[in-house]
């Protein structure tokens, strides 16, 4: 293990626990040149699942890719990292409890789109603007009033 911020090869293990609901082991490190401490994570290596992109090509789910998408979607917004963490684990789960080595693109986006529309209403709308691909603003327009519109809905019950 790299430290990152020295680059040095060599650390100690501090302190170990179970973490993620038993699905990873945490890990704090001392890096033995400047003495910096960081955290890792240790998950169970699964088969390997493959995403079924929108052209059919095929390639390795990548959990950084989805957890970019997420912060990119969640940016400026009252969304911890943590809670971005944790959709992530849910929807791996969602995946791994399906059996499926290879999921299409579109099914994990429609599981993120569920995720953000109870998260954040705008984290919802800016995925939902690069993830259905709006053809003009009029598509745009009206994904945003059903949004309002439902909220108006759930505010009205509240009352």
């Amino acid at each position: 293990m790299r430290c990152p911020y020295c680059s040095h090869g060599e650390d100690k293990v501090v302190d170990s626990r179970s973490s993620k609901e038993g699905q990873a082991v945490r890990r704090r490190r001392e890096c033995l040149r400047c003495g910096q401490r960081f955290t890792t994570y240790e998950y169970i290596e699964n088969v390997s699942l493959t995403i079924i992109k929108n052209d059919q090509r095929r390639e390795p789910y990548d959990r950084q890719k989805l957890m970019q998408g997420l912060v990119a979607a969640c940016k400026k917004r009252p969304v911890s990292i943590k809670k971005v963490e944790s959709i992530v684990d849910k929807i791996e789960n969602q995946i791994e409890k399906s059996g499926k080595i290879e999921v299409a693109s579109s099914e994990i986006g429609k599981m993120v789109m569920i995720e953000l529309y109870n998260l954040d209403e705008v984290a919802y709308v800016r995925f939902a603007s690069v993830y259905r691909k709006f053809k003009d603003i009029s598509e745009f327009v009206s994904e945003v009033k059903e949004i309002v519109s439902k909220g108006d809905v759930q505010n009205n019950k509240s009352e």
